[in-house]
């Protein structure tokens, strides 16, 4: 009996505390809010039943193209996108796009939470109400039924099974030759000049504090992280979420607030799942690993990875004989990295 009322306590306590934190999440959105600037603004235009996608960008001229296209076909009406000092054309570009609003910042990256304070002040001012997908731009969206079904389907079923959320795999896509032989043609689907991906090798870890299911595995694990497994990035994300003002995510959009909202992964709730096709290792990839390093804008503590950008600067192969080759969302859920659950 003691130790009943003694785990009833801790969990109650547990459960102020990630309040707490969601309540401080909130304000610094808000804080954080004075920092943008508006580009130009078209939220007038957004329905009551419209998918919206948000996203930090920085000198992503050469993939918006492509990921405005697939994610409009895939049902998103309206982009609402913060620019962090772009110098590449990308302000300019965006701001042509009929069904994008656009805010710019210049302030750092790191110190908004890798840009999830103005991401969550944007949403706490125009998602509420809305299925709300939050993603980077090297990320392209593929959801079970991918070339017969869009959002609005899958968020329709959502609704039916009163269900939040929809959690995806991030899967790192790479080429079979060096990285900088990697040639992508502006607007081609990411996987043109990525086209192999592992489709094995990950490990799944329940962690209680956000009651969350931790993945890690991929290519970056199993070539730069292989003797330290702890540093290899996490590969789950819960991008696509029934928005409320109260949300807030936590670390990119891996952890959100309430904690009920990252239990898409786990299996008895029977939800579909997706993968984020991840456009990372284009040839471009090795002018990152220059610039980057110096910037110290990505990682929260960037000096452990000296010797990830150093792996990546020497510009490797990073296929090798167990590599799978991208065919679809049918061979994702063949191969485990995705599932349709109970939406046949």
């Amino acid at each position: 009996m003691i130790k009943a009322i003694a785990d009833l306590l801790k969990r109650n306590l547990a459960d102020y505390k990630l309040r707490l934190k969601r309540r401080w999440l909130l304000f610094r959105a808000i804080r954080k809010s004075g920092e943008l600037s508006t580009v130009v603004n078209r939220t007038a235009t957004i329905q009551k039943n419209d998918i919206l996608c948000f996203a930090t960008v920085r000198n992503e001229r050469v993939r918006l193209p492509y990921f405005l296209k697939h994610h409009r076909a895939l049902g998103v009406s309206q982009f609402l996108i913060v620019d962090n000092a772009s110098d590449d054309g990308t302000r300019a570009y965006l701001e042509d796009q009929p069904d994008v609003s656009v805010w710019s910042t210049s302030t750092s990256y790191r110190s908004a939470r890798f840009g999830m304070d103005w991401i969550t002040w944007l949403q706490m001012r125009y998602g509420r109400g809305h299925w709300c997908l939050t993603l980077d731009a090297d990320e392209a969206m593929v959801i079970p039924h991918h070339d017969a079904r869009d959002l609005k389907d899958l968020t329709a079923f959502l609704d039916r099974k009163r269900a939040e959320v929809f959690p995806a795999l991030m899967l790192d896509l790479y080429p079979k030759t060096r990285l900088d032989e990697a040639k992508y043609t502006t607007g081609a689907p990411f996987t043109d000049a990525l086209g192999f991906y592992d489709a094995y090798g990950y490990d799944w870890e329940q962690q209680p504090k956000y009651r969350n299911i931790s993945i890690r595995g991929g290519v970056r694990k199993r070539v730069f992280f292989s003797k330290k497994p702890d540093l290899a990035p996490h590969m789950h994300k819960t991008p696509l979420i029934k928005w409320r003002w109260r949300y807030a995510y936590v670390s990119s959009t891996h952890i959100a607030l309430p904690a009920r909202l990252n239990r898409g992964f786990d299996a008895r709730h029977r939800l579909p799942t997706g993968v984020l096709l991840h456009a990372k290792f284009l040839d471009e990839a090795l002018r990152q690993s220059v610039s980057e390093p110096i910037r110290k804008e990505h990682f929260t503590h960037p000096e452990f990875y000296n010797e990830y950008y150093d792996a990546v600067r020497s510009n490797p192969i990073l296929w090798d004989s167990t590599s799978h080759s991208y065919q679809g969302w049918a061979r994702l859920e063949q191969e485990g990295l995705m599932t349709r659950g109970d939406w046949d």
